[in-house]
């Protein structure tokens, strides 16, 4: 399924046409060096396993999701936020090229991932709810909120119930969303979508906690960005120390692998390898 997603994304990703001596490029270099897909993929197998005669158009949606993923990340490494200069492996965009394209490179596939949504090939009512929530998830109520509380209280310790709050938003909406999107393609009820979503807030809780400590744990050859740089910010290691916050991930993952029985044996098999995988 990963290999199928990533030519759809290559055939798929705008060119403009225009006298820029290097905007196509930088539009696209943040995806031609790689990435684990991992909300395309939750979105996929999720839609793989309700209707899988939908699963072909079900990449529209999922290339939307991977788009908005790619610019938060182009922003949170920008100079006034992380002031980051790898991701994946490889030179940030504000390295490589400079601030402005950076900036304006997010902003064009934060848009342009609306665009290639609204191009599915689905129904319109379904279309315009798969909008709705892609956008209340990546907006001012969901993951951009959670990186403006994660900026503005930076050396500002909260407690956990805040950091909480912060993890979900700025992590955890974006994989919740996944999911519920995959769902209403794969055309369950609004109650299954609200099982998918609130496992996925869970399972972008897990996800940022295991980040929390990769940067503790891990050198920044292993995993193609920047670690050790997290001692001012809001963590579950910083607020319960290495040990604590390991305790809380193994703690979630035994929670989710027992919630994953709910979607049944193909999602229960998919949800349990990749904690396996993931987050061990």
């Amino acid at each position: 399924m990963l290999e199928e997603f990533e030519k759809f994304l290559q055939t798929h990703l705008f060119e403009t046409k225009s006298f820029h001596p290097h905007f196509n490029e930088a539009y696209k270099k943040m995806f031609e060096v790689g990435g684990k897909r991992f909300r395309p993929l939750l979105l996929l197998n999720v839609v793989e396993a309700l209707n899988p005669l939908l699963l072909k158009n079900a990449m529209y949606a999922a290339l939307a999701i991977e788009m908005i993923h790619t610019y938060s990340l182009i922003h949170d490494d920008l100079p006034s936020m992380d002031n980051a200069p790898l991701r994946r492996g490889s030179p940030t965009l504000h390295v490589s090229y400079d601030e402005v394209t950076a900036i304006l490179v997010a902003d064009a596939l934060n848009t342009d991932a609306f665009r290639i949504l609204s191009m599915m090939p689905i129904d319109a009512k379904t279309r315009i709810e798969l909008c709705k929530i892609l956008s209340s998830n990546a907006g001012s109520d969901g993951m951009v909120l959670g990186q403006a509380i994660d900026c503005y209280f930076e050396k500002k310790p909260l407690n956990e119930k805040q950091l909480t709050f912060l993890h979900l938003h700025k992590t955890g909406k974006l994989i919740a969303c996944a999911l519920q999107m995959g769902a209403l393609i794969g055309g369950v009820t609004e109650d299954t979508q609200k099982e998918f979503y609130d496992f996925g807030l869970k399972l972008g809780l897990l996800f940022q906690i295991h980040d929390d400590i990769i940067d503790a744990t891990k050198s920044s050859s292993e995993v193609g960005k920047p670690t050790k740089h997290d001692k001012d910010k809001n963590s579950f290691v910083n607020l319960f120390g290495l040990s604590g916050a390991i305790k809380i991930r193994d703690e979630k993952i035994v929670e989710l692998e027992k919630l994953s029985a709910f979607f049944g044996e193909k999602l229960n098999i998919f949800f349990c390898k990749i904690l396996g995988n993931n987050f061990k």
